[in-house]
Order: structure tokens, then sequence, then C-alpha cells
């Protein structure tokens, strides 16, 4: 039988799961369900234990079972999948180029993993990340030319660039194209 301890203990990495699960920020999971940010992300520490109110809003939110996210089952054998059609995308930065945001929202600022097309000369301008940050670029179709700083480059298909992302950089489409990019933080 679970002790209210045990249920306490589980809850805290339970709902950050589910809220992983389906690609959520901890802002959007504020939004959906009218739990403040900060409290969602207390919970999630293990900080705040919530309400029976609060608790079933964040699992209408989160689209799970009140029940299962309380009950002790093993979660280390499974496999979290993004279907195509809820991979997040970002349509309004840069001209001409769709960028699908393949890495979980708590890597930001730290790891991110971008699939990015580009309509022919399509670009992506970028300003100066944190000091000592990277990117590495692999084109899986097209021509793209890629600027960072004053150093610039034309790549093609199955060709990788690494360079470096903490000055002014530019990826520019010389034909359509589809690229994988990495954006590492210092």
């Amino acid at each position: 039988m679970n002790t209210d301890t045990q249920i306490l203990d589980r809850l805290p990495a339970r709902l950050r799961e589910a809220r992983r699960a389906q690609g959520l920020s901890l802002d959007a999971v504020a939004k959906l369900s009218g739990v403040s940010r900060s409290m969602v992300s207390q919970i999630e520490r293990g900080e705040s234990s919530p309400t029976i109110a609060t608790l079933w809003n964040l699992t209408r939110a989160l689209q799970v079972d009140f029940a299962g996210l309380l009950e002790d089952g093993e979660t280390a054998d499974r496999i979290d999948v993004l279907r195509d059609t809820q991979v997040p995308t970002i349509d309004n930065r840069g001209e001409g180029c769709r960028i699908r945001i393949l890495s979980p929202p708590e890597d930001v600022g730290g790891h991110e993993v971008y699939d990015i097309r580009f309509k022919e000369a399509g670009s992506l301008n970028s300003q100066p990340h944190k000091r000592g940050a990277t990117e590495q670029l692999t084109v899986l179709e097209g021509k793209v030319r890629i600027t960072s700083g004053s150093a610039t480059q034309e790549l093609g298909d199955g060709d990788t660039a690494r360079y470096a992302a903490d000055v002014a950089h530019c990826i520019e489409a010389v034909e359509p194209a589809r690229v994988f990019l990495i954006v590492k933080d210092a």
C-alpha cells in the first residue's frame, strides 16, 4: 500500500515527465492549467505539495490520468515519442524558412536541436549567442551558405560545418535546402 509520503515523493517527477512528454514549457502548462508558473515549478521540484484542485487542473492541462499519475509503476522502461504533427515549429523567424524544434524545451540555452527547411534564397540571421556558443550544421538536402563573423563557406548534400555562434552568423539557402542544426552554449 502506498503511503502519503511515497505518493508525494513520486508526484514531482511524474508531473515533470508528463509535461515533457507533451513538449510543454512551464509557461504553457501555467496558461493551460490556470496554475502559476512558479507554483508548477515548485511542485515539479518537490518544494510544494499541490491541493487536489491544483493537481486536478494540472492533470487536465497535461492530459494525464489523475489516478495513474499517483500509481506505483516503473517509468524507466519507456520511449517518449513526439509525432511529426506534435513537433513545435517556428515560422516567423528568418526569411523563407521553417524551423522545427527537435530538442526538449528544458534544453533551451544548453543543447538545442533543429530541423530547418529553406526556400530558395531563404535565410536565418542570428545575433551572437552566449560567449563560447557553437553551432554544428549538416546539410540534408540542397545547398546553403554559412557566414560566421567574417568567415563564409558553401555547403552541399551531406556536408557538415562547425562554427562560432557567439558572433553574428547566418545560414542562407543557395537553393531549396533542409539542414539539421545543433546549437551548443558554452
